[in-house]
Formats: C-alpha cells, sequence, structure tokens
C-alpha cells in the first residue's frame, strides 16, 4: 500500500487529502480544510499565498509520514520570481480588474485565428497571456511559476512548470508541447521566465526526504484522471466554482468552427487532450449564499426544487456574472428558491449547448454524462443536467481532484496502474456512484434553451 498526500487547491477552499492506494484499495482521508479567495489590498484582489502555504505546512506535517506529496490546484494565476528566487509580490487574482480591455490589446498583436493555431485555448480575460500582458512587475522578474509549481518550489527549492497547466496559459504550443517563446515575445513576455517543463509523475525534488512528484498540477487534470468512465464515449463536467464541460481526446481539435465555439485544448495526464468549455459554475449560487448570508443549502434547494421550472433563466457565462458582487440583484427580483433554480436551470442549459457542440465539433457522440467534483453531491443539478442534455448522469466521484492527484503518485511510486483505464476500474470499484435518468419534455429545456440563446 503507498501511502500519499495530496494538496488540492479550489478557488474558494484548499485540502490536504491522505491518499491510500493498494490492491482493490482507493481511500482518501481528508486531513484539514482552509478557507481561500480573493483579498482586496488597496483596491487590488490578490490570493493569500502565504496562507495557503502555511496551511498546506498544516496539513502535510498533521498527516505525518508519507511516501510522497503532490500539489494541484485552479489555472492561469501565477507568482513571479525575481533573481534570487523571492517573490514579487502575492499573486492576483484572476477576477481582478486589471485584464479589463487586455484582450483586445493583445489581439492587435496576434490575431485570434492565430493565437488558437498555436495553443488551442479559448479567449478568456482570465487567461494568463493577458494577466501579462497588464502586469508591472514583468520587467523585474525573472521566473514564472503556477500557484502549484510556486508552492513546490518553496518546498522544494526546485524550479518549474508541470505541463497540464502550462497548457491553460495560452503561452504553451499545443502541437509542440512546449512553450512558444515566439508568441511570448510579441506579446511583451521574455521567453526567459518561462521555466523547464514536468511531466506528470516526475520527481520535483524532496521536502524532509519525502518525494515531492509533479501530477496533473491543473486541478481539472487530475480531476479527469478519475472520471470513472469505461471505452471512450463519454463526457464529463468538473463541477465546482467553475465547470469545465468537455472530452478526453488523443489529438486537438483546432478548426476554426472550435475556435470561434471558443473551446479550448488543455493538456491532460498521458498526453491527452482535454476538449472543454468553461461554463460559469457554481460560483454564481456560491455568490448569492454570501449575499443572503444564508449557508443552508440543502434548505434553499428544497425551495428551489419547489419553484416553477423556467420561471427566470440567465445566460451564465454573460461577463456581468463574472465579478464578485451583488449577484441575487443581478439575477431578477424574486425568492431565493426561484433564484436558486434559476441558477441552476441556467447552467444546466449552458451544460447542454456546450455537450451538443463539444460532440458535433470532436465528431465524437457520447452515450454518459460523469459529473464529478463537489457538484455532484447537488442532485438537483445533476437531474436537471441529465433532463436538459438528455443523457444519463453518473455523479461522483465528490473528491475527484484529489482522487486524481493521488492516482498519479500511486503509479509513479510502482503501484500497478498502467494506463487511465487502470485508475479509473479503480474508481469505479471504490466509489459509490449515483445515476440521473433523464425525465420531463425536451420540447421543455428546447423552448428554454431559445428564450436565453436565441434559436441554434
Amino acid at each position: 500500500m503507498k501511502r500519499v498526500a495530496a494538496v488540492d487547491l479550489g478557488a474558494s477552499s484548499g485540502r490536504v487529502m491522505l491518499g491510500e492506494v493498494g490492491p482493490d484499495l482507493l481511500n482518501l482521508t481528508e486531513i484539514n480544510r482552509f478557507w481561500n479567495g480573493p483579498v482586496d489590498l488597496r483596491g487590488t484582489l490578490h490570493w493569500d499565498i502565504l496562507h495557503l502555504y502555511r496551511s498546506l505546512l498544516d496539513g502535510l506535517h498533521t498527516a505525518g509520514p508519507v511516501d510522497s506529496i503532490g500539489i494541484d490546484s485552479w489555472a492561469v494565476d501565477y507568482g513571479l520570481l525575481d533573481a534570487d528566487g523571492h517573490l514579487l509580490g502575492n499573486p492576483v487574482h484572476y477576477r481582478d480588474s486589471r485584464t479589463d480591455g487586455a484582450m483586445e490589446r493583445v489581439l492587435q498583436a496576434v490575431s485570434a485565428e492565430e493565437l488558437y493555431g498555436i495553443t488551442g485555448l479559448q479567449q478568456l480575460p482570465i487567461n494568463t497571456l493577458y494577466q501579462l500582458s497588464a502586469e508591472s512587475r514583468l520587467a523585474s522578474a525573472e521566473t514564472l511559476l503556477l500557484i502549484p509549481d510556486l508552492l513546490a518550489y518553496w518546498l522544494t527549492g526546485v524550479i518549474g512548470v508541470e505541463r497540464t497547466n502550462a497548457s491553460t496559459t495560452q503561452l504553451y504550443d499545443v502541437r509542440a508541447r512546449d512553450w512558444s517563446a515566439e508568441l511570448a515575445e510579441r506579446i511583451g513576455v521574455p521567453p526567459k521566465v518561462l521555466p523547464r517543463l514536468w511531466e506528470p509523475g516526475e520527481v520535483i525534488g524532496e521536502y524532509g526526504g519525502t518525494p515531492v512528484l509533479a501530477v496533473g498540477s491543473h486541478d481539472t487534470a487530475s480531476a479527469v484522471v478519475s472520471v470513472p468512465a469505461e471505452g471512450e464515449r463519454f463526457a464529463y463536467i468538473s463541477s465546482g466554482t467553475w465547470s469545465l464541460v468537455g472530452l478526453e481526446l488523443n489529438e486537438p481539435v483546432l478548426t476554426e468552427e472550435a475556435r470561434i465555439a471558443n473551446f479550448t485544448n488543455e493538456g491532460g495526464v498521458d498526453g491527452r487532450i482535454r476538449f472543454l468549455r468553461n461554463v460559469m459554475g457554481l460560483w454564481i449560487l456560491q455568490e448569492c449564499q454570501r449575499v443572503w448570508q444564508d449557508d443552508d443549502l440543502p434548505r434553499l434547494l428544497a425551495e428551489a426544487a419547489a419553484a416553477p421550472p423556467f420561471a427566470l433563466l440567465i445566460d451564465p457565462d454573460s461577463p456581468e456574472f463574472l465579478a464578485p458582487g451583488d449577484m441575487p440583484a443581478r439575477i431578477g427580483d424574486a425568492s431565493k428558491g426561484v433564484i436558486v433554480r434559476c441558477v441552476l436551470e441556467s447552467l444546466a442549459l449552458a451544460y447542454r449547448r456546450t455537450l451538443r457542440s463539444a460532440q458535433e465539433l470532436a465528431d465524437r457522440p457520447v452515450d454518459v454524462l460523469h459529473v464529478i467534483g463537489g457538484g455532484s453531491q447537488n442532485e438537483l443539478l445533476c437531474q436537471l443536467t441529465a433532463d436538459a442534455c438528455g443523457l444519463p448522469v453518473l455523479a461522483g466521484p465528490v473528491e475527484a481532484s484529489a482522487l486524481g492527484n493521488v492516482l498519479v503518485q500511486a503509479r509513479a511510486l510502482g503501484e500497478p496502474l498502467p494506463d487511465l483505464a487502470a485508475m479509473r476500474a479503480l474508481v469505479r470499484s471504490t466509489h459509490r456512484l449515483r445515476s440521473y435518468t433523464p425525465q420531463g419534455k425536451p420540447a421543455d429545456w428546447d423552448a428554454a434553451e431559445s428564450r436565453v440563446f436565441g434559436t441554434r
């Protein structure tokens, strides 16, 4: 049996998990959980990176002896080091307004078509590329490290960036599987700041004599490892603060149709491509609860289940829902139950539209939809997703990113998990999944979709 520590950092909380892996064994035990979120420092939103590091250390010390350590986190955000290896200030949060107008400025130097042909990434104002174009500290920087790599550097003293997370920066050539130095230069990023790339499973260094391993350090890359799928005809939704809706492919889809549909081709473990699109996710509901100061989610979901269907609908990907603020007021003047149902039905509609596009663009039919991550516990959302997409939904596992993190570490340590199929079979045999069968009338969802997005 292998005993490993998985540090899993989401955009609203972090956790250190103890994973135990052996024949017919895949256990996770939560060691500690801690808050994560934006901190406003004189009008700029930052991450409290020292709080995250201190919480990580507390979890590792509490976990006791382990065979290895791996770190995954959300994508796109980074820290900059100077020539002495010192951090040039707290990392800025991707929801900060500094990227307002950045995309338009970058696209004057390199066209959207060329960007997509190199990187295969969807256009989002939060992408690292656009953040760097607005970065005031870049001239003083020697090295750029994404969040998991910054924390691994503090643990080990070794500098590098893991490949799956590098692929989310819009500075990575998805076909060459390396940084695009030419693209970096054209938008004013010195190529010298882009460090060497690690593969998932590679040893980074040591912390107190314990190996620190690269995993799928983008949390969605780790989450997709733990999708308990059989065969290839599946889709997934990694459901949390963001929802990542997509397919797993062997090659990127770089067509003009995929670019116009704003799909992304991100790197996965074992060289796979995560062909997906970001949907805003449970962030909207989380902000509603914050504004209401109401953390009784079961009661809110019961009120939503009793509310009339399709009374109120929104486009969850509208820019007005990106920034923190009074989310209920942005949605409409209605009861809590109606607003919560609005959020969940609108998400289900966005999933429906995205999944249909993914299948057409990749020419990959889908027989089953896997919902993983924290949102897999939301029974109403899972049922609405099955209804909207017209597909059976299998929900679980919940701690998908941590499980994928653990599985990659276990394989690197010698567990007989030769490929993704073996890892997924172990998840299926050790975790309970909940199934949802489509109900209701597809025509009702057609009409609802037309209300929000117009006719197809």
